[in-house]
Formats: structure tokens, C-alpha cells, sequence
């Protein structure tokens, strides 16, 4: 079944690549959600009055994770080119930042390490948004909510943080 929307057009090559970025994206999202759930410290900490309730991460992050993965194969569909090299590398580090972030937080418990981290990835998303650009501009637009959702996380940490 083809799906008939400008945002998909000629990105259908490959179906593979686009399998692996959901398997790297949301599994390791899963994943590192899975090993560092909230627990008993996070449910007494003192929370933001803007903190949204607990269920609501998992269905965004999900949401986020597969927007991720989709702007990296539209990326990735122009071939292996130096723009697309570099787009990569940047999209793989902010992906690596945001996986450590979920430990350092909730495993280890280090509030303002972890601001310095959700920090580190707000930059790297906006480099990653530009490099996308470069190559696609509806993969760096399909980046936008990731990065708007993160800066939201960071006032949270920040908030949490001064909090406790």
C-alpha cells in the first residue's frame, strides 16, 4: 500500500535502513527506558508544578523515537555522501546523549550531571536539525518536536534539580 503524502514521496527505497534507525531509535529508547524506570527516589522528589504526569513520557518518547528514525532514513536516501556522513555522525552522538541521560538522572541520581547532559543534547540537536537540513529539509523539520520535547525535559531537570 503506497501512501500518498509529499512526505513520504521518494523515500521508499531501503525499507531496511529505515528498520534498523526504529530498531537503534525506539529499542534503544526501550531499552534504556526499561533499565532506569522511575522508582521509589523519583516518587520523592519534590516535582515541578509544569511536571506532566509519568504516563505520558513513554507514548511521547515512542512518538519521537520513530519521527527520529523516519528523518534519519529520509537522510540516509540521498546516499553516503560527505553531508550524509556528517549528518549521521552528529544524529548518532545526540542519540548517545540522550540515552545517557536517562542513567545518570534516574540510575544514579545526579540531577545537575544530567542537566549538563540534556544541555550537551539540546546543541547537538540543533546541529543535527542543521546537518539534516543540508540533505533533506523535511527530515531536520521532523526533528523540530524532538527538539522542542527535550528543551521542555531540560526546564523539567532544572526544575527537579532546584527542587531537591
Amino acid at each position: 500500500m503506497a501512501i500518498d503524502h509529499p512526505i513520504f514521496a521518494n523515500r521508499s527505497s531501503h525499507p531496511e535502513r529505515l528498520i534498523l534507525w526504529m530498531a537503534v531509535c525506539l529499542g534503544g529508547g526501550l531499552a534504556i527506558g526499561f533499565l532506569f524506570q522511575p522508582d521509589a527516589w523519583f516518587q520523592s522528589l519534590n516535582r515541578p508544578w509544569y511536571a506532566p504526569p509519568n504516563w505520558l513520557f513513554g507514548p511521547v518518547w515512542t512518538a519521537l523515537y520513530l519521527l527520529m528514525a523516519y528523518a534519519m532514513h529520509r537522510v540516509e536516501h540521498d546516499g553516503f555522501s560527505h553531508p550524509v556522513r556528517i549528518a549521521r555522525r552528529i544524529f548518532l552522538t545526540q542519540l548517545a546523549l540522550n540515552f545517557l541521560w536517562t542513567p545518570v538522572f534516574f540510575g544514579a541520581h545526579l540531577m545537575w550531571a544530567a542537566f549538563g547532559i540534556i544541555t550537551a543534547l539540546l546543541v547537538a540537536i540543533g546541529a543535527t536539525i542543521l546537518a539534516f537540513d543540508r540533505v533533506d529539509r523535511t527530515a531536520a523539520l521532523l526533528m523540530v518536536p524532538y527538539g522542542a520535547w527535550v528543551t521542555f525535559a531540560a526546564f523539567l531537570n532544572a526544575g527537579y534539580a532546584f527542587l531537591n
